[in-house]
């Protein structure tokens, strides 16, 4: 009767536990749904990278964005946050239909697949970019 007595109080406090952290609204998966998202996630990874466009993934796990200077960031969720490269010269961007898939040329970084409005023009964009940045 002991162990159902501390199973049930356990099973009670997870519970607590779990639905004042959802009234916190702590957890849960950041977006990339809005314009003003992925301002917010570009300006964390980069501080003063202020875009002037921005394409966000159809999931809303990954986004594009480009600053008033022609640098391109490519973010995309990690974990609970955000991580995120200004492209370089060894980035690569190819079309797969309505996709694309983004080389940011570090193999650490990984590619990074978008669904996304204009998926052409954000490739050709990419695959122009020349000179050495770094984020």
């Amino acid at each position: 009767m002991a162990l159902l007595t501390q199973t049930a109080g356990s099973l009670v406090a997870i519970l607590a536990l779990a639905g004042l952290a959802w009234w916190l609204k702590l957890g849960g998966s950041p977006r990339l749904d809005s314009a003003e998202a992925v301002a917010r996630a570009a300006g964390e990874v980069e501080d003063g990278f202020a875009p002037v466009a921005t394409s966000y993934d159809a999931e809303g796990a990954s986004a594009l964005a480009r600053d008033g200077a022609g640098r391109i960031m490519v973010i995309k969720r990690h974990g609970n946050r955000f991580a995120g490269r200004v492209l370089g010269p060894r980035a690569r961007a190819e079309r797969e239909g309505a996709s694309i898939v983004i080389d940011a040329g570090e193999p650490r970084f990984g590619k990074v697949f978008l669904t996304l409005p204009e998926p052409e023009a954000w490739a050709d964009a990419i695959n122009r970019v020349s000179g050495a940045q770094d984020a």
